[in-house]
């Protein structure tokens, strides 16, 4: 290298020591957090540039866990889907918005920002009285829409143990909030009945507290639809978002994409299989197009009140391979949600794949990864007294079988696992989500 060269590149060259390395770690650090990790790690990168008494992120891309908090605990113990809800209507763009607002049953200062392709919510609480529009709120914003997208792709890139475990805490809160919609409505209707009795001669009070209670009513029936809408999606506008992620395909790869759409009055997919499908649909979309002299890849959605059904079809030499990696991991992520994948493979015309995903969760079904293990039904049921701390006699008393059979079964868990105890099966069980 010429010393003129050197020269110049040492005039252009940053000292490592002058890299802002605090934030870079941060960056680093939000990019392999996990999901469970992710609102910890952007309080603790947000927080040398704009102070917060605590962080929320309402997104929808996680059904079963909308709200990811850190920080003050008696703010993320009681903050509400319906609060982040109302707080996000009020946004016009993705922000950043200054101003007091409903959280936790207390109004607080909040800074809020939207992200406008996922219509996520970030909400920082009690930040600085005034922190303008200064290089802080620019690296918060940067580092928000940096979690807003890590968060979309970790969804989207999901493994099946996080499919089964959102899906399963999405139909739990769903279960428990009807729940308390019928025990609350049924209280407040009976409260009304007795307030509007003729036998109570306090008119005013009578007309105060019919309001009230009223409004409450309504404000706890919008809760319920509010959480309902969150874990489910009408299936056209799933396939419509499906249509938005394929269209930079479409335009710039020369391959015409093809969309058959799904009926409109199809049911509502939950959370979980219409995330799955996209991704689904969006790998064999891109494993079909790196295949020679394909020009044209059709997709097709249908809902037959129990199942998502799934047809892409490309009109290649038949190439596409059951075996390769990439339709491996998509059918192991069917597997995940208890669906099908098969491949009906023409040479010299293409390949048909169809792929079914139940939209009820299966009762019977652990919720956790075990597919791999091959256990029998009976095996995985006393997997599952196991890890539920049971002994022999008693699993034996619940299956209505003999000890020795339990007996049995356990051995063929122990060689099917690979373990050599009792404790190494729970605790390999427990590291695959069974519960």
């Amino acid at each position: 290298m010429s010393n003129v060269a050197h020269q110049s590149l040492k005039e252009f060259t940053m000292p490592l020591p002058d890299l802002p390395w605090p934030l870079l770690q941060s960056v680093a650090a939000l990019a392999d957090a996990p999901l469970s990790q992710i609102a910890e790690r952007l309080r603790d990168a947000t927080l040398p540039y704009m102070g917060s008494s605590a962080l929320v992120i309402f997104t929808e891309d996680c059904t079963g866990r909308p709200q990811k908090k850190a920080g003050d605990a008696d703010i993320i113990s009681r903050v509400s889907i319906a609060e982040l809800d109302t707080l996000r209507a009020t946004l016009k763009d993705e922000g950043p918005w200054f101003g007091d607002a409903e959280l936790a049953g207390q109004t607080h200062p909040v800074l809020a920002l939207k992200h406008a392709s996922s219509n996520a919510l970030l909400v920082l609480t009690d930040p600085p009285a005034d922190p303008g529009r200064g290089a802080g709120l620019d690296l918060v914003t940067y580092l928000w829409r940096l979690t807003a997208r890590r968060i979309r792709e970790k969804v989207a890139d999901a493994p099946p143990s996080y499919l089964l475990e959102s899906r399963a805490a999405s139909a739990e809160r769903l279960r428990v909030t009807a729940e308390l919609t019928d025990v609350h409505s049924t209280t407040l209707e009976t409260l009304l009945a007795a307030l509007r009795s003729s036998s109570l001669d306090d008119a005013a009070a009578r007309t105060t507290v019919t309001d009230l209670t009223a409004k409450a009513l309504i404000r706890l029936r919008t809760h319920s639809d509010r959480t309902t809408d969150l874990v489910k999606e009408p299936v056209a506008k799933a396939f419509e978002r499906l249509r938005e992620d394929l269209r930079p395909l479409t335009r710039y790869s020369g391959i015409e994409i093809e969309f058959i759409e799904p009926p409109l009055n199809g049911r509502a997919l939950p959370g979980e299989v219409a995330h799955a499908a996209r991704a689904i649909v969006r790998g064999l979309v891109l494993a079909m197009t790196e295949q020679p002299d394909v020009s044209r890849v059709r997709t097709q959605w249908d809902c037959d009140g129990e199942n998502l059904l799934i047809n892409v079809r490309d009109d290649g030499r038949g190439a596409l391979k059951a075996d390769a990696p990439s339709i491996e991991r998509l059918d192991r992520r069917v597997q995940a949600l208890t669906g099908t994948l098969r491949i009906d493979v023409m040479p010299g015309w293409g390949a048909d794949v169809f792929v079914t995903l139940p939209l009820d969760l299966q009762a019977s079904r652990p919720a956790g990864d075990v597919t791999g293990w091959d256990l029998a039904a009976r095996e995985l049921e006393v997997l599952q007294h196991l890890v539920a701390g049971h002994r022999n006699r008693t699993i034996a008393s619940k299956l209505g079988i003999s000890e020795n059979t339990v007996k049995f079964h356990v051995r063929n868990l122990f060689r099917k696992l690979d373990v050599g105890s009792r404790t190494e099966a729970i605790a390999l069980a427990h590291s695959h989500g069974l519960r």
